[in-house]
């Protein structure tokens, strides 16, 4: 026996050194599945001999070869054997698989890879005792990086041989302690971010749920923490003068009805308090970001007034500090979507020029949440305007999740799943980017004759990776990606990991005869690649177990990573310069 882990019915067993099969593609361990009264007492070590049933345990592509013992006769201990007993010598892994079938070979034996391997995601760490780690560094959507079509098709299966799922082995959710990581659950001072690096890592490997599982036998220990990253610095204006727009889902703000009842809310906060503490942590975000402009995405849409989840969202900015002249723009709706987006502003940096605009196309009355456009006009201290004003429109098109039933009310042909890594909806949100690009050109807000039109922002959380669909819609019609020269710069930007793997479904767009305007664009990594017991829920839940204040930091404070975009509005004191 090599192995065997709680809550699991059955144990891992492998062939003693010198009795194996001699056949390097045929794998020497195997998992032996038991029931409660066959649970003979066992250690690591000991000598068994097995008769039983061959079984696949598991669904779909890859499953788990196993022996399913007949009954407590068929296991049998050889006595004596414990003593001075040695464990099969681990299989030595110093690079990635060339294909998943190498893992088959593997199955139910124990390995140590000694290449190091990269944390890519921590979905499932409390819940499931898992982690998401790949080898070979960080892990990218293969549509952030390719056309979707035989290059992305190519590295989405690159992407497969990489990852791996370090896991407790036990299927009891919710554990209460991490028994396999060195120092327990991740905390402030160790928090194993997306980009933290493991040293060599022994254990069995697993499959399960279709993944390849690998459960460690001896505690795994983090070579390397990744930082957490320091708050973009706004550029200095100089002479010029800038526009700051901070850019955030919010995950679900919802605030009840307003007058601390209506928990738990549909979408967000279960508690009256733990609503505060979510609202505290965002707060925290705005606040350091030191913007003049905030669109937001997935803040409740419950109308306009003082018990509104934007209004108190506002309230809560000005309190805390240390900026306190934070206004929303004030509209109903727009939309009939349970979250809508917003826009805030600070009053003595920025002023309104006429009111908020909206498309009436009716591809946004369902499923992609209204665009929200406001322009400003940047303004100096006496209240004199500062270069020309720019036009901020916040957007969440419709999500990737839910793919459509044949005879869906509002699906149209292309918004099931084709298989090329642009998930459901994909047609909505092509039909909404070209609706929106449209609409731009008619210059809604005003901003005057020729082509002021195209002193705009497009902003927001668009639910597509940099080469789909909807982004290169939006490029054909004129509008260029803000982070576009990263990914020639060095490591490509990101502000979402999902699956394991890192991409942008937040964007930051200007039209490309305004390009030279842009000054400055930077993601704050405070979300996408921390671990969930650090956002709100948990946080709430810990401190109320240990009996203490909740930590309102900005750490975990959403799903999505904030972004800041800094763009040149003209000449200090020279007003309407371009």
């Amino acid at each position: 026996m090599t192995a065997r882990f709680e809550g699991r019915d059955g144990f891992f067993m492998q062939s003693a050194p010198g009795e194996e099969d001699g056949d390097p593609a045929t794998s020497d361990g195997i998992f032996i599945r038991i029931s409660e009264e066959g649970a003979l007492a066992l250690e690591v070590g000991d000598r068994v001999r097995v008769t039983g049933t061959v079984v696949e345990l598991g669904s779909g592509p890859r499953t788990l070869t196993a022996l399913e013992a007949r009954s407590l006769d068929a296991v049998a201990r050889e006595v004596g054997v414990r003593e001075g007993a040695s464990l099969p010598p681990a299989v030595q892994i110093p690079s990635p698989p060339t294909s998943m079938d190498d893992w088959e070979r593997l199955e139910g034996m124990r390995i140590q890879v000694t290449a190091p391997l990269t944390v890519s995601g921590q979905f499932g760490l409390r819940r499931f005792g898992e982690l998401q780690v790949s080898f070979g560094g960080r892990v990218y959507q293969p549509t952030e990086l390719h056309v979707p079509g035989p290059a992305a098709d190519s590295a989405r299966a690159a992407n497969e041989t990489r990852m791996l799922l370090l896991d407790d082995g036990s299927d009891v959710q919710w554990p209460d302690a991490l028994r396999w990581l060195a120092g327990g659950w991740p905390d402030d001072g160790a928090p194993l971010r997306v980009g933290s690096t493991l040293g060599p890592v022994t254990g069995v490997v697993d499959i399960r749920r279709g993944n390849v599982l690998l459960l460690p036998v001896e505690p795994v220990t983090v070579v390397q923490q990744a930082p957490r990253p320091e708050v973009p610095q706004a550029p200095e204006e100089g002479g010029e003068a800038h526009l700051r727009v901070a850019v955030l889902n919010v995950e679900n703000l919802f605030n009840g009805d307003g007058e601390g009842g209506g928990f738990p809310t549909p979408r967000g906060a279960a508690t009256p308090e733990a609503y505060a503490l979510q609202q505290a942590k965002l707060v925290a975000t705005l606040q350091a970001l030191d913007a003049h402009v905030a669109a937001l995405s997935e803040m409740e849409n419950d109308g306009v007034g003082p018990r509104t989840a934007v209004r108190q969202f506002v309230d809560a900015l000005n309190a805390a500090g240390p900026a306190r002249d934070w206004r929303a723009v004030e509209l109903e709706g727009p939309g009939t979507d349970a979250i809508r987006n917003a826009i805030l502003y600070r009053a003595s940096h920025v002023r309104p020029t006429g009111a908020p605009v909206v498309p009436t196309d009716p591809v946004f009355a369902w499923g992609s949440r209204p665009p929200l456009g406001q322009a400003f006009a940047r303004i100096d201290e006496g209240g004199a305007m500062l270069g020309t004003p720019w036009l901020v429109v916040a957007n969440h098109l419709k999500s990737k999740g839910g793919c459509p039933d044949a005879g869906h009310p509002h699906a149209i042909p292309g918004d099931e799943d084709r298989g090329d890594g642009q998930s459901c909806w994909n047609a909505h949100r092509v039909q909404a980017a070209r609706a929106m690009a449209a609409w731009l050109a008619t210059d809604p807000a005003g901003l005057g004759d020729g082509e002021a039109w195209q002193q705009a922002l497009i902003v927001g959380d668009l639910n597509s990776y940099a080469q789909e669909d909807p982004i290169r819609t939006l490029a054909d019609a004129g509008w260029v990606d803000a982070f576009g020269g990263m990914h020639a710069s060095g490591e490509p930007p990101y502000s979402y990991v999902f699956h394991g793997q890192s991409g942008r479904l937040d964007h930051a767009l200007l039209h490309r005869a305004r390009a030279s305007n842009l000054v400055k664009v930077a993601k704050w990594h405070t979300n996408a690649d921390e671990d969930g017991g650090f956002g709100y829920e948990a946080e709430f839940a810990r401190a109320e177990a240990e009996g203490r204040a909740p930590h309102a930091s900005v750490w975990r404070s959403s799903d999505h990573d904030p972004m800041v975009v800094t763009v040149r509005v003209g000449v200090r004191g020279r007003a309407g310069s371009p």
